[in-house]
């Protein structure tokens, strides 16, 4: 084998790995994505107190938000020729309104930092059409923040 061609196959194998941990951080992100859906229905529907009933009809617009970035994440899986998964994160739940809203809040900070360093991964491997999908999907779990951070009088 040439050194060209040998360097050609290390790139190939290089990116053929990066695909691959970017496929498998990707089916993370959608896993994490169905148990924000499972929770946001749930709270949506048992937050209880005067003080929730806005953020209450927010979480609903946030359980459809999440849908939606679960089929952008799967469908960006299936481009990559990965498998979109079928495991969720295990849903936490609480009684109390306000702990709700404290989960939820550690949920998409979570979220947001495993997005960045997917958005890192794409860049790095050269695939940018899945960075720009994913920094529209974070501006969303941005807001979802913000929304929770005000429910809960956080700043």
């Amino acid at each position: 084998m040439s050194k060209g061609s040998e360097a050609a196959a290390d790139a190939e194998g290089a990116s053929s790995s990066s695909k691959e941990e970017i496929i498998r951080g990707l089916n993370e992100d959608l896993a994490r994505e169905y148990k924000a859906i499972i929770q946001y229905v749930v709270f949506s529907s048992t937050l209880k107190g005067p003080e929730y009933g806005d953020i209450a009809e927010q979480l609903k617009v946030h359980a459809s938000e999440e849908l939606a970035h679960a089929l952008e994440v799967a469908r960006q899986i299936d481009y990559l020729g990965g498998d979109p998964t079928v495991e969720v994160k295990d849903a936490e739940y609480s009684q109390d309104s306000k702990k709700m809203l404290e989960i939820d809040l550690k949920q998409e900070q979570e979220t947001i930092k495993s997005y960045r360093e997917r958005i890192r991964q794409a860049e790095r491997s050269g695939e940018f059409a899945l960075s720009e999908a994913l920094r529209d999907i974070i501006v969303q779990e941005q807001d979802h923040e913000i929304d929770l951070r005000d429910a809960l009088g956080i700043r």
